[in-house]
């Protein structure tokens, strides 16, 4: 049994990488879903690391794929911080 502080030392807390951390994602991919939380989210479980994807990145592939469905590698980079985080999603050949 530990005490308090010893507790809070080893603390740490769950954090949720953004896919914008990877250096490419596919769609091979599979997309787990996370209900549990007060903003459930989905993502891409990668070494054992949650990568966050969120709507407007699903959204941009989506498009993306409707105009050539053989790209399969897509690369994600973000700017902006909070609310204001905007994403681009870059297709790979």
């Amino acid at each position: 049994m530990t005490n308090l502080g010893e507790e809070a030392d080893a603390y740490q807390p769950d954090t949720v990488k953004s896919v914008t951390f990877l250096p490419f994602i596919s769609i091979d991919m599979e997309v787990q879903e996370d209900n549990e939380v007060e903003y459930p989210y989905k993502y891409v479980l990668v070494e054992g690391e949650r990568y966050k994807i969120t709507k407007t990145v699903l959204a941009a592939i989506k498009d993306i794929r409707s105009e050539n469905s053989n790209i399969t590698k897509f690369k994600v980079k973000s700017s902006g911080e909070g609310k204001k985080t905007k994403y681009t999603v870059i297709p790979l050949n």
